[in-house]
């Protein structure tokens, strides 16, 4: 938690509407297999507060999980560096 102060902030995304995403992150771990992990995470989050604003549960991970499918197959954009790296 943020109060720990050995913890990192390993993601920072801005969405801007009729622009791609822009994010930050740090690969933290050795293992980049994590980044899985963290992206299940990400998605039940987003369930559990579309379940809360009165949507299925079950039905916003169907969908999350179309569009990852999806995005793998047909990229909608091409990561960028934006750090001038």
């Amino acid at each position: 938690a943020e109060s720990n102060p050995e913890s990192v902030e390993v993601l920072r995304v801005w969405a801007v509407p009729g622009s791609p995403q822009q994010l930050t992150l740090r690969t933290t771990w050795q293992d980049a297999g994590a980044w899985g992990l963290l992206l299940v995470d990400v998605a039940r989050h987003a369930s559990q507060a579309y379940a809360n604003e009165g949507q299925d549960p079950e039905v916003v991970i169907a969908r999350i999980r179309e569009l990852f499918d999806a995005e793998w197959s047909t990229p909608t954009d091409e990561p960028q560096d934006i750090t001038g790296r």
